[in-house]
């Protein structure tokens, strides 16, 4: 065949012609295209008994059999899956990739395939496809033991961290807590003072939890005397989660203010996960990693050389 899957997989999951796509790095590394960004699923089930040799679709001399076709398919990105699995969905697809061949075999009959504008974008978008699925395969194939895995927990173990808190919210005018039916609406000012009086009665004695029962606007947390459970990072607002997290274990905060009102906070526990719990999440988070290590070795092995009359 005259085409590349990978190329043709990129139009069809953008319904448009291929054009190449400028090479994206985050960190030094290459980004996959969309296309190549999830990992492929098995190929699909035949939808009826046509042989697998037997050809689908013809379009001048290219001619796609039956199994070349359910590959393109099951290459497509997963927001297209369920689309393919009927007729028509493999239809629309099939007449797209009939347009993407039609229009490939006018520009080689004019010759555009020979231009050095067109051959420059050709080699750029398959080595751009071949750095990603490389960068791709070096966090998927890579082995990590049990040091290494080890080694991510203790270098990244501020990300297991959990807390354990309590919280008094006052709310005020245009906070993004709704106001409970008979309260007064409380101006940013008012509702500052409001939670320093609340939090100089706790540190000269007052109960938390009574207190937060009594005057907490988040009417949820606060019938369990304002306990929250034990949350991990990125579960809360950020103004709140920093305090949360700095905060020794039993202290009061001051007055912390966020969208949703004033928080006056107590930790009661601070903890971090132990490596058996996050063994899972580390080893989907360590690929990525270890495809990183993998590339900068790589450019240690085969550095690269700059003009700098030219990059100056």
């Amino acid at each position: 065949m005259r085409f590349t899957f990978l190329l043709l997989l990129a139009a069809l999951a953008w319904g448009q012609t291929p054009t190449p796509v400028p090479v994206q790095v985050q960190n030094g590394a290459p980004l996959p295209p969309p296309s190549l960004a999830p990992k492929l699923p098995a190929p699909m089930t035949a939808p009826s008994m046509v042989p697998p040799d037997a050809v689908v679709l013809s379009v001048g001399e290219d001619k796609i059999t039956k199994a070349q076709f359910d590959m393109i398919l099951s290459t497509l990105p997963p927001q297209q899956q369920p689309q393919v699995q009927t007729p028509k969905g493999r239809r629309d697809i099939a007449e797209k990739l009939a347009e993407i061949l039609m229009l490939s075999q006018e520009a080689k009959a004019q010759k555009l395939d020979q231009t050095p504008k067109i051959q420059m974008q050709i080699t750029l978008s398959t080595d751009q496809l071949l750095a990603a699925a490389m960068y791709r395969d070096l966090g998927e194939n890579a082995k990590p033991d049990d040091a290494t895995l080890h080694a991510y927990y203790d270098a990244h173990k501020s990300d297991w961290e959990e807390v354990k808190a309590r919280h008094i919210l006052i709310r005020y005018q245009g906070s993004k807590m709704p106001l409970a039916d008979g309260m007064k609406e409380l101006t940013p000012d008012e509702a500052l003072a409001k939670a320093t009086e609340l939090r100089a009665k706790i540190v000269a004695g007052a109960d938390f939890a009574a207190t937060a029962k009594e005057n907490s606007d988040d009417k949820g947390s606060g019938a369990n005397g304002g306990d929250l459970g034990a949350f991990g990072k990125g579960r809360m607002v950020p103004e709140f989660e920093k305090e949360a997290f700095l905060l020794p274990v039993g202290q009061i905060s001051q007055p912390v203010k966020s969208p949703f009102g004033y928080h006056i906070i107590k930790v009661d526990s601070h903890t971090s996960k132990p490596f058996d719990d996050v063994k899972a999440e580390i080893l989907k988070r360590i690929p990525a990693e270890m495809a990183q290590k993998a590339l900068t070795d790589l450019k240690t092995k085969k550095p690269a050389t700059y003009n700098d009359a030219y990059f100056k």
